[in-house]
């Protein structure tokens, strides 16, 4: 009795190794396209049939490999989408979300002074617009612009302000008043 039990517990440990090597398989077959989030590695491995106890067994030592950090994937997407791609801290919280992310840990990598994603607003408008706004129609497609690059709305309003301060000759920042519907929707 003792040996068909020994049998077929040999059998059961070969089997659930020859899963979790499966596993590892997939996930690092998936890993090595581009950077993942733990949920992303797990969803797929789910997807492909992989049972739970080896999804989590491959998670695990991927974790351990350091193959697996949602710190360090939240970080590092973050940062490139913010300098690749102009987009701001609401759109890149999305990403993170749809990605699985944690919410302290994207909070941790949107954290960014106010100061410097409004800079990086008025580059984006520098890039994508000829010349500042002239008229409440283009302040308002350049609104558009950043809102839908994720953008909060006050980063927005400041980053319009900022970038037709800085179109105007001889500008000084103190003597600047928004008009239009900028200056009504959002008073200085």
């Amino acid at each position: 009795m003792d040996h068909a039990f020994s049998q077929a517990d040999a059998a059961r440990r070969t089997d659930a190794a020859r899963r979790l090597q499966r596993a590892l398989k997939l996930a690092y077959a998936y890993l090595a396209r581009r950077a993942r989030s733990v949920a992303e590695v797990r969803r797929h491995l789910r997807s492909r049939g992989v049972g739970e106890e080896a999804a989590e067994g491959a998670l695990a030592e991927l974790r351990h490999q350091g193959y697996l950090d949602d710190a360090r994937y939240a970080r590092a997407l973050a940062e490139d989408r913010r300098h690749l791609d102009g987009w701001g801290a609401e759109r890149i919280r999305e990403r993170l979300h749809a990605a699985g992310i944690p919410p302290a840990l994207i909070e941790q990598a949107v954290a960014e002074d106010p100061q410097t994603e409004i800079a990086a607003a008025v580059d984006l408008l520098r890039r994508r617009m000829r010349a500042a706004p002239a008229d409440d129609g283009t302040r308002q497609r350049a609104l558009g612009l950043l809102i839908r690059k994720g953008y909060d709305a006050d980063v927005a309003y400041e980053a319009i302000r900022r970038f037709e301060r800085a179109a105007e000759p001889g500008h000084r920042a103190a003597d600047h008043k928004p008009t239009g519907r900028l200056a009504e929707r959002r008073p200085r």
